[in-house]
């Protein structure tokens, strides 16, 4: 009764009914965070707890964030996952519409891949390899400050030593937190292997990022949609085309394709662990404070997901492809769990 009595009066703080309260965890975001946050859902459901299990959608980061800050009460989420930090648009946002009190959850590790078909050519590239092959304006001519419209088609015109295959890569969308970490890591990772560019970043942040982070719209680059099975569909049906996902899907569809060495490292659970494999980012999920207590199971789902038996050095989702962080940096998360302590970005 006791608890009854805390949540209708957090329901008039919001100014609903009872009627209106949900009795499951509502949970948006990151296609690559999904499979890790659905087995900690079933978990969850399948615990001694009382609780439901969570209903998890797959978003995009960007989309689940949007959804996230669009205001509070059980008609919005209540947790949203991410495959790269917040941003502080989003931290403004959220407190235009009133949500000012939000935990962050770094869960571990994850590499961005650049795969094809299991019966496809073995690729070696480097991250500059990416740039020139995907972005949307590349350098031209031999003086520097030059730039075109990228015009290469095939592997061998970004490299001689690359195969005469048609570039052809699905990717996700710019909703997706994969799209931002690959655009960021990799492809201002090549932009600034050419020496005049990366100069451009101190003189000119804005006309840098536009140029190191911009992938071209004409063809070889194939917005995909966040189901990266469709992407594992369209590599198999095309040996010769290449897909960009999170090292967990490549680990759990090992039998239908391989990921490309890139910067002479293939990816890993070892080497992304190690930092070697240079195309990694942290993954996230953030809770709507204002909803613990009104929304049954919100801050122990949090602690259950931040536990040492889903992310720990022997947790179950290493199984599914997760990295797990440093011992020192998980007992710091699980630390925030249970204050709940409140996002402030640096």
């Amino acid at each position: 009764m006791k608890y009854l009595s805390i949540v209708l009066t957090l329901l008039v703080a919001f100014g609903l009914s009872n009627a209106d309260a949900r009795d499951s965890i509502k949970i948006v975001g990151s296609s690559t965070v999904y499979p890790f946050a659905t087995v900690v859902a079933e978990e969850f459901g399948r615990a001694d707890n009382g609780f439901k299990a969570p209903i998890i959608e797959s978003t995009g980061s960007g989309g689940g964030l949007k959804l996230f800050c669009a205001g509070k009460g059980p008609g919005t989420p209540d947790v949203t996952n991410a495959s790269r930090r917040i941003k502080s648009k989003e931290v403004k946002l959220c407190a235009k519409n009133g949500i000012t009190d939000i935990t962050e959850m770094k869960i571990g590790f994850d590499g961005i891949v650049v795969a094809n078909a299991k019966n496809g050519a073995t690729l070696s590239l480097t991250r500059k390899d990416l740039y020139l092959a995907l972005a949307a304006e590349v350098p031209c001519g031999i003086q520097d400050g030059v730039t075109c419209t990228n015009e290469y088609k095939t592997w061998n015109q970004v490299r001689s030593d690359l195969p005469n295959m048609p570039i052809v890569v699905y990717g996700p969308p710019p909703t997706s937190g994969t799209r931002d970490a690959f655009a960021e890591i990799a492809l201002s990772g090549g932009c600034n292997e050419i020496p005049w560019i990366k100069k451009l970043k101190k003189k000119d942040k804005k006309a840098w990022k536009k140029l190191c982070r911009t992938v071209r719209e004409d063809g070889p680059y194939i917005e995909a949609g966040e189901n990266d099975n469709l992407i594992i569909q369209k590599l198999t049906a095309n040996k010769d085309s290449f897909g960009i996902f999170g090292f967990s899907f490549l680990d759990q569809n090992k039998d239908k394709v391989k990921g490309s060495v890139i910067d002479g490292v293939a990816p890993t659970f070892d080497a992304i662990a190690s930092g070697d494999y240079k195309v990694s980012r942290s993954l996230y999920f953030y809770v709507k404070n204002d909803h613990v207590g009104v929304i049954p199971g919100v801050q122990e789902y949090m602690e259950f997901f931040m536990s040492d038996d889903a992310i720990g050095s022997d947790g179950y989702l290493l199984d599914k492809g997760l990295i797990p962080l440093p011992e020192s940096s998980r007992a710091k998360y699980q630390a925030d769990a249970k204050s709940l302590s409140k996002l402030v970005l640096n």
